[in-house]
């Protein structure tokens, strides 16, 4: 079974080459949360976040996958996940509902249950066609015993956070993109053994339609 390390690990051998165009993405987002921070102050801020981070979100995780599948990637992938504008916008509206409901009984429960829904954005970008809270209940599927495993993988980053605050978080530009592709090595790894079901060959079909004329 595969470890923090080894998800690191893949994250930074499938980031070489890209490292300039993942910290300009990460600058970039940077730049639109600071704009949706200031527009907090004539208090439309927090409708604007919460319209626009669910498509950002889809982006940043369609722009990992791209990253650890060893693809050309650009910081207009940022902005691919509006595209999907619904089913991201709902996908993260759903998440936020769900775990704040859940922090309502104590904090662990909805931490816990953050994880469970941890890869709904991976689900939607895999699945164009699935529907928002389809996407958040596969992520609880395929999360299921593999909880720990990531909570392992994000704390093993803690000390390159830590790094950052001596950088005045500039760092932050590096990291940030760095978690997101070894988040995704995860996501790629636990949904390895998932195979899509195949249409039935042409004589599946006919042996089909053969036994129901019978």
């Amino acid at each position: 079974m595969l470890k923090a390390k080894d998800f690191r690990m893949q994250a930074w051998n499938a980031k070489t080459g890209k490292w300039g165009t993942l910290a300009l993405t990460a600058f970039v987002m940077s730049i639109i949360s600071g704009l949706c921070a200031g527009l907090t102050a004539i208090g439309i801020g927090a409708i604007v976040s919460l319209i626009i981070t669910g498509p950002l979100t889809l982006g940043l995780v369609a722009q990992s996958v791209k990253v650890i599948k060893g693809e050309d990637v650009a910081v207009g992938d940022l902005f691919s996940g509006f595209g999907r504008f619904l089913e991201a916008f709902l996908a993260h509206l759903l998440v936020t509902i769900f775990t704040a409901l859940w922090s309502l009984l104590f904090v662990i429960p909805g931490i816990i249950k953050s994880y469970s829904y941890s890869m709904t954005f991976y689900v939607l970008n895999d699945n164009p066609g699935m529907a928002a809270n389809d996407a958040r209940k596969k992520s609880m599927e395929i999360m299921r015993g593999n909880k720990w495993r990531l909570f392992c993988l994000d704390f093993s980053f803690i000390g390159w956070y830590l790094l950052s605050i001596l950088t005045f978080g500039i760092l932050m530009f590096w990291i940030t993109p760095y978690h997101n592709a070894a988040r995704a090595a995860f996501y790629k790894s636990i949904t390895a053994s998932e195979t899509p079901a195949e249409a039935p060959s042409e004589n599946e079909v006919g042996e089909v339609s053969e036994s129901a004329a019978e």
